[in-house]
């Protein structure tokens, strides 16, 4: 039987997943397989560690759902300053998020990605501090995505210097 506390919480849990959702698809309305953007970003000069385009689907695939859980760890916390920090600075990086691939795929502009990324990424860290401060596992949820980012920064740099 399902209880309104229980129901409360697989809306907050269905509500984090479709914000991450809804970050998803409009990553993925200007992906690099589509039309005039699939010719540009197939003409660009990429590092060696760039990896294939196979890649980024699966990796995402396994963060965004990591994303969506640690944001429902935090919020199931119950109200408090810690929490309600931790979460202002998840709705912030899941912006900056949103934002990348319209910026490089959509715009073409990889000098504008990479200023996205360095404002993601000290978000994406304060979250995973302030999450740190109200659930551990939350916190670590979002290590991989962590990581990711830093990587995605060193590409997209190494994009821009190789694309001047």
């Amino acid at each position: 039987m399902k209880t309104p506390e229980r129901e409360g919480k697989l809306l907050a849990l269905a509500g984090f997943g479709a914000a991450v959702a809804g970050a998803a698809l409009l990553g993925a309305r200007v992906s690099p397989g589509s039309g005039r953007t699939k010719r540009w970003y197939r003409r660009l000069k990429k590092p060696g560690f760039t990896p294939p385009r196979a890649v980024f689907p699966v990796v995402w695939s396994v963060l965004y759902p990591l994303m969506a859980l640690s944001a429902y760890r935090v919020w199931r916390q119950g109200a408090s300053p810690a929490r309600d920090r931790a979460l202002a600075f998840w709705w912030a990086q899941l912006a900056a998020n949103a934002a990348w691939s319209p910026l490089f795929f959509g715009a073409k502009r990889p000098g504008a990605a990479l200023a996205d990324l360095a404002l993601l990424l000290p978000l994406l860290s304060a979250y995973a501090r302030e999450s740190g401060r109200v659930d551990r596992t939350a916190a670590m949820l979002v290590t991989p995505y962590l990581g990711w980012t830093a990587y995605a920064a060193t590409l997209n740099g190494a994009i821009l210097r190789a694309n001047r």
